[in-house]
Parts: C-alpha cells; structure tokens; sequence
C-alpha cells in the first residue's frame, strides 16, 4: 500500500507541475491612480484631441516621452502613467484608449509587471485582454507593443520580461492588426547588456537617446500599420 501511495503521489506531482508556472499574481489597487485619471479628464474637457490620432498609452515610459516632439509629423494623444501594469491600463480603458477613438494606438506596459513578481504567462494574458477591449471598441484599429525594455536596474528581471515579449510577439503574429516593434534589441550593446547612456540617473528610465532608439524602430511601423499591412 505504501508504495502505490507513493506512486499516486508521484504522479500527481508530475500532473501539477505546469500548473506551478500558471500562479498569477494578485493585481495591484488601480485605484492609486484616480488623481492621475481626473486629471486626464479634466484636460479633456478644456481641449480638443484630433482625430484618428496616434496614442501612446502605458506606463512612465509613455509618460515621460515627449511623444509630440519626437513625432512631429504626426497626431500624437499621451496617456501615460506611472507605475502602470497592464491590469492598470485594462481596468481604465475608457478613460485611456476608448474615448480617443485613435487611429493607432501604441502600447508600452509590462515592466512594471515583472518587478511585481507577475509571471510572462500573466503579461501575456493581461495583453491578450486590452487587445479583445480594443476589438469590441474599433475592430479594425491596429495596436503597436513596444516591448518591455531591458534595464539596468532591473536587469536580474530580463529572462522573464524576455519571455514575455517573445509569447507576445508570437500573439502578435496571429493578427495582421497586431504588431510588435523590436525595440528591445536595439537596446543591448554587443555584451548584450544595455548601455548606460540609454538611461537617466536611476538606469530605469530613458534618456533622449534612448528615446531615439525607440522612436527610429518604431517610424517605420506606425507608417506599415497605419497602411493596414503587417511588417514581413
């Protein structure tokens, strides 16, 4: 009897084991950014935003870009706020992506993600939801993710925001309104380590250069996509 205890436990064990990696984690309060929200909508209600804009929308690295100078040729609408999570974005869709009616919409989220311990399967997830929100809002809308950066402060993060990006790349492929610009590789230097002059101060956040490398891959995307046709 012991030993066929035992092999029923073993190959539980076995049978459990992919579900190990499947723990999500708890979402953090997105309530901690309603100021951040009234503010959002109280300049919406002074100003007018242009139509079919291109909208950039995610976490700091969003809301730190100066997005209307460094694409000055286009229509650009800001929504960035710090510390998001995708779960963040999700939850004030309305106030963030769906009142605009963008033309594009451009997506960083994630980063914030990893560092709170959420696996690549829950970034993933998360990701596959604001897609499904974007669909039933405008349908024919294309959505660019700009992949989670590597860091230097959160470098130990990189194999998991890696494997995230790779599972949402792979998403990506499977709808020609998806696209997923490679701004990650640019990003490492041939140690395969980010430089640091990629960063400010707190190797966390971008500086102009970085932004530069950003927005150098991500031209020519938003030129393929607003022509509705996926990059080869």
């Amino acid at each position: 009897m012991k030993i066929k205890t035992m092999l029923v436990l073993l190959v539980l064990s076995f049978a459990l084991q992919p579900l190990v990696g499947q723990i999500f984690v708890e979402d953090p309060d997105p309530h901690r950014f309603d100021e951040e929200m009234a503010v959002f909508v109280n300049w919406d209600n002074k100003n007018s935003v242009p139509d079919s804009a291109v909208l950039f929308v995610g976490s700091s690295s969003i809301r730190m870009w100066e997005t209307a100078i460094f694409f000055p040729q286009l229509k650009v609408i800001n929504r960035g706020f710090g510390g998001a999570h995708l779960s963040d974005v999700n939850f004030f869709f309305e106030k963030t992506v769906a009142r605009y009616k963008a033309g594009i919409i451009l997506l960083y989220a994630g980063d914030n993600d990893v560092a709170g311990q959420k696996p690549a399967q829950q970034v993933l997830r998360d990701f596959k939801t604001f897609c499904s929100k974007v669909a039933e809002n405008q349908p024919n809308t294309p959505i660019i993710f700009i992949p989670i950066k590597p860091s230097i402060s959160r470098w130990q993060l990189w194999p998991v925001m890696k494997e995230a990006n790779e599972m949402i790349k792979n998403y990506c492929e499977t709808e020609t309104r998806l696209f997923y610009a490679d701004t990650a590789t640019p990003m490492l230097s041939g140690d395969g380590k980010p430089p640091v002059d990629l960063f400010i101060e707190d190797g966390l956040h971008m500086s102009e250069k970085g932004y530069n490398v950003w927005t150098k891959v991500l031209l020519p995307v938003i030129q393929q996509a607003l022509k509705g046709t996926q990059i080869e």
